[in-house]
């Protein structure tokens, strides 16, 4: 019987991009609607979805062998899980959410200290409250089950929400008091599974392969052909950091060069490469890039 790894993946807004980088990583996972069950075309990989929300409780208590959420679910969970990479891309930008204190523009509340007494809206409750007790500030920390920005001042004096953008939070009339964290994606796994050996493997390959895919994003190859005695000047045009192949052709008085670039500088560097006597130059694409 066919070893199989548990793999949780996240339902909701992140289960798009979760989907694409694994897609980018080698392994083509294919959503069915209705089903909490996505296929995978690897045999040894059974994933499910499950909300972020409560991904870090599956995993701890052995469910899920590992499996994707934010490092905010995992100290909201106060889940004892071993955390194998940060993976920061989410369903915006690929910065970090943050979670922050708001009000309502008209708020008299300036500072934290002026929510002493008061109700606070928020889906991240042990968080909030144990943020509160650093601030030595005691509120009445209430649970949302959504629509939390549409809560003061009626249903709450404050709200503590998730935001990459704020946008959604100046829709809605709120300004921004203090921020509690941020938080990225982490792969994260259960304790006693990943001191099996198998899925150990099997979760580093996974990890190693992910990893590579996020950092060829926004990277391309560059391979051009040069004389020798211009080698100089396009070792000049390249980027100091890069280190370059430098491969003999068949004319001995000339070489072949291969590098890897951001991709936004390569519509500068081409013309100078060009200028400096490369030819037969060629920008391809990278699916994974691995250290």
């Amino acid at each position: 019987m066919t070893p199989q790894l548990r793999l949780g993946i996240p339902a909701g807004s992140l289960q798009e991009a979760t989907g694409e980088l694994f897609r980018k990583a080698g392994y083509k996972i294919t959503y069915a609607s209705r089903s909490y069950y996505p296929a995978i075309d690897d045999p040894e990989i059974h994933c499910t979805l499950i909300r972020a929300q409560e991904m870090a409780r599956y995993v701890q208590d052995g469910s899920l062998d590992c499996g994707l959420t934010g490092h905010d679910w995992v100290l909201e969970n106060d889940a004892k899980v071993v955390e194998l990479a940060e993976l920061v891309f989410s369903k915006v930008s690929k910065r970090p959410v943050r979670w922050v204190l708001c009000v309502p523009n008209d708020s008299p509340v300036q500072k934290v200290k002026d929510l002493q007494g008061k109700r606070i809206a928020t889906e991240v409750v042990n968080l909030t409250r144990r943020w509160l007790a650093e601030q030595g500030v005691t509120a009445q920390v209430e649970f949302s089950w959504g629509a939390t920005e549409v809560k003061p001042p009626r249903l709450a004096d404050a709200i503590v929400e998730v935001t990459e953008t704020g946008s959604s939070l100046k829709a809605n009339n709120l300004r921004i008091v203090a921020e509690l964290m941020q938080s990225t994606t982490r792969f994260i796994a259960n304790e006693k599974s990943y001191q099996d050996p198998w899925k150990k493997r099997k979760m580093d390959d996974i990890v190693l392969m992910l990893r590579g895919a996020m950092t060829a994003e926004n990277k391309v190859g560059l391979m051009l052909n040069v004389e020798k005695t211009n080698l100089s000047a396009i070792l000049k045009v390249l980027p100091a950091l890069q280190n370059p192949t430098i491969s003999s052709l068949s004319d001995e008085k000339w070489v072949a060069v291969n590098t890897i670039l951001d991709e936004d500088t390569v519509r500068h560097i081409i013309p100078q490469l060009k200028q400096a006597g490369g030819c037969g130059i060629v920008e391809y694409p990278l699916n994974k890039l691995i250290p």
